[in-house]
C-alpha cells in the first residue's frame, strides 16, 4: 500500500498525498472509480529513478469526499494547485483514465507544462458514458440510498469489470473500500453523476501533438473504452503511435503493471 501521510487544503477541502524516491519529479494521476493505490505496484519501481508524487483526487480515496463539485471541470485546477504546492515546473506525468483527461485539460486549457506525458487508457475522446453512468446520473439519490450490501455488490462488480484477469480479494478490497460506508457510498454516486461529456468536448478540439514526449498505452481487452478510441487519440497526440498491452483491460496497472513501468523507464537516463 502507498502511504499518503501528507495533507494539502484545496479550496477548503483536504487532499491526501505522498512521495517516494529521489531524482527528477514524476507525478501520478489516477482515474475513476479508483485512488492513488492503483499505482502501488508501479510507484516503488519508478521511485528508483524518480521522485514520485501521488495524490488522491478530490472526492476519492483518502482525500476529503465533500458534497461539492468533484468533476473533471475542477480536477485540472487541483492538479495545477498540487504542482504549485510541490514547487514543480514541467514534471514528468503518468496518468490513467479520468486522470488522463485531467492532465490533458491542465495542459491544453490551463497551460500547465510537462516534460513528458504517459497516458494509460485515458478518458479523452467523445462520446463517453456507459448506460450505467447515464442511469446513475438520472437517479443519483436512489443509488446513494441503496442498502449497504447491494452497494457493496455493485461496486465490486463495477471495479471487477475493469480488468481482464480476475482481481485478488486483496486488490479488490484496496480499490473498493474507500467507497463503502455512508460517506463513501454517497461519494461514489456523486462522482458518477457529475460525469459530463462537455468536459471532454471543451478540450478535444485543442488536441495536437504536445511539445514534449508523449506516449499512450491501451489495454487490448479494455471493456470500458475500446482500443479504437485509443487509436483516434493517438492520431491526434502522437502521430498514430500507440502501445497496445495484450491480455490487459482498462486497469492495466493490475493486469500488466510491467508494461507501464517499461514504457516510462524506456526514456529514463
Amino acid at each position: 500500500m502507498l502511504e499518503l501521510t501528507n495533507r494539502y487544503t484545496f479550496e477548503g477541502s483536504r487532499i491526501a498525498w505522498g512521495m517516494l524516491g529521489d531524482g527528477p519529479p514524476l507525478v501520478m494521476v489516477h482515474g475513476t472509480p479508483f485512488s492513488s493505490q492503483v499505482w502501488r505496484r508501479i510507484a516503488p519501481w519508478l521511485a528508483r529513478k524518480r521522485r514520485v508524487f501521488f495524490y488522491d483526487l478530490l472526492g476519492y480515496g483518502q482525500s476529503e469526499m465533500p458534497d461539492r463539485d468533484v468533476s473533471l471541470g475542477m480536477q485540472n485546477r487541483l492538479l495545477g494547485a498540487m504542482l504549485r504546492e510541490w514547487g514543480l515546473s514541467r514534471p514528468q506525468v503518468l496518468a490513467h483514465d479520468f486522470g488522463g483527461a485531467t492532465a490533458l485539460r491542465a495542459y491544453f486549457l490551463d497551460g500547465v507544462a510537462f516534460s513528458d506525458l504517459t497516458l494509460v487508457d485515458p478518458v479523452a475522446i467523445a462520446p463517453r458514458g456507459s448506460p450505467f453512468v447515464m442511469h446513475v446520473g438520472d437517479h443519483e439519490a436512489a443509488f446513494a440510498g441503496l442498502p449497504a450490501y447491494a452497494h457493496h455488490a455493485l461496486v465490486s462488480a463495477y471495479i471487477g469489470n475493469a480488468v481482464a484477469q480476475p482481481l485478488s480479494e486483496e486488490a479488490l478490497s484496496i480499490l473498493r473500500d474507500p467507497w463503502l460506508g455512508d460517506t463513501g457510498q454517497s461519494a461514489f454516486y456523486r462522482q458518477i453523476a457529475q460525469m459530463s461529456q462537455r468536459y471532454i468536448e471543451e478540450v478535444e478540439p485543442r488536441y495536437r501533438r504536445p511539445d514534449f514526449p508523449t506516449r499512450i498505452l491501451w489495454g487490448e481487452d479494455d471493456a470500458w473504452i475500446p482500443i479504437a478510441q485509443g487509436r483516434k487519440l493517438a492520431d491526434r497526440l502522437t502521430n498514430g503511435s500507440l502501445i497496445p498491452v495484450p491480455r490487459a483491460g482498462h486497469l492495466v496497472q493490475e493486469d500488466a503493471p510491467e508494461a507501464i513501468i517499461a514504457a516510462v523507464l524506456d526514456d529514463l537516463p
